[in-house]
């Protein structure tokens, strides 16, 4: 049985489609990544998906109960780590927990039991009875995770659990999350860092605008790439693009701001031969650069842009997740 099954799911608000009829599944102990820029549709289906809120149309099983009839059941199965911060700095990590704890009708014991287990987890024991303000950025992510592990959930939603954090942190935090994968947790990940989905994920359904264009593990995704990828900055992008096009020098020429990419089976053989097209077209060549395929170069040639670093939903699509308290 498929940990997640997802059929049809949409999600509409006031006429702007945030999840675009989306299907797919994740198997049991996989960690599963959405890729995808701010307001690609992310964030909207791990809360469809975690019940908190109702599709428009279409369904999905969590552990095999749906999450519009077995909603109750859905939430006890599974754990959550939001986007944005969600604890009480008033308060300590162990009464944050403890909290926790209680609402999921944890008996004391065990809560207790539980509660010393998911900080030595996320290596906090000693900062237990601190208060919750007094923690950096990292921290409080770490004690989101041990929060979210802390009844025993069969499956764990992530929404960019990075967000905000600096390099160094964040890949402290993949050092958790890998942890986590070890210990046979079925994870889900939403994140826009690509080098975060490609270092951590088994599989990535790269979104864009609500729906799902490509989905596979990193390195299948990387080789529908094919060869090398070369990047010239260059005088007259359009021209230099029709070149490669009619001499046939390159596959899927794309154009970023002054830079031409596409893709070549060997890039240090026909570097040479493209500079000397170039200059007899009067194309001046700034830079060349080439490098194997990455996951940017996947989401360029699937959406023809970068991934974006705002936020592009609409004002009304992002005013309601505040309402949730999301």
């Amino acid at each position: 049985m498929n940990a997640i099954e997802v059929i049809s799911l949409t999600k509409k608000f006031n006429g702007f489609t945030a999840v675009d009829n989306i299907n797919f599944s994740v198997n049991p102990g996989e960690l599963f990544g959405f890729l995808g820029p701010n307001g690609a549709g992310k964030s909207t289906t791990t809360y469809m998906l975690a019940t908190i809120l109702k599709p428009t149309s279409g369904t999905a099983k969590i552990n095999g109960l749906d999450i519009l009839h077995d909603s109750e059941k859905v939430r006890k199965s599974i754990g959550i780590v939001f986007q944005d911060q969600t604890l009480d700095n008033r308060l300590s990590a162990f009464d944050n927990l403890d909290i926790h704890g209680r609402l999921y009708g944890m008996p004391g014991e065990e809560r207790r039991k539980r509660i010393k287990e998911v900080l030595e987890l996320v290596e906090l024991s000693d900062w237990s009875k601190k208060f919750v303000k007094t923690f950096s950025g990292g921290m409080r992510r770490r004690l989101e995770i041990a929060r979210g592990l802390l009844h025993t959930p069969k499956i764990l939603f992530l929404d960019e659990p990075t967000l905000g954090l600096d390099a160094q942190t964040r890949r402290h935090m993949w050092g958790y999350i890998q942890k986590l994968k070890e210990q046979g947790i079925t994870i889900v990940m939403s994140t826009h860092y690509l080098e975060e989905a490609d270092a951590l994920c088994d599989r990535i359904a790269i979104i864009d605008h609500g729906k799902i264009i490509a989905l596979d593990t990193p390195k299948n995704l990387k080789k529908s790439v094919g060869g090398q990828v070369l990047s010239i900055k260059n005088s007259n992008p359009e021209k230099m693009v029709e070149i490669i096009k009619t001499k046939n020098l390159g596959t899927n020429p794309r154009i970023l701001e002054d830079v031409v990419s596409f893709e070549v089976k060997n890039a240090s053989g026909a570097i040479a031969e493209i500079v000397t097209v170039a200059e007899k077209a009067g194309i001046k060549i700034e830079n060349v650069e080439f490098h194997i395929p990455s996951l940017e170069d996947i989401f360029i040639k699937l959406t023809g842009t970068q991934i974006r670093k705002d936020n592009s939903a609409p004002s009304d699509f992002k005013r309601r997740m505040t309402m949730h308290g999301h």
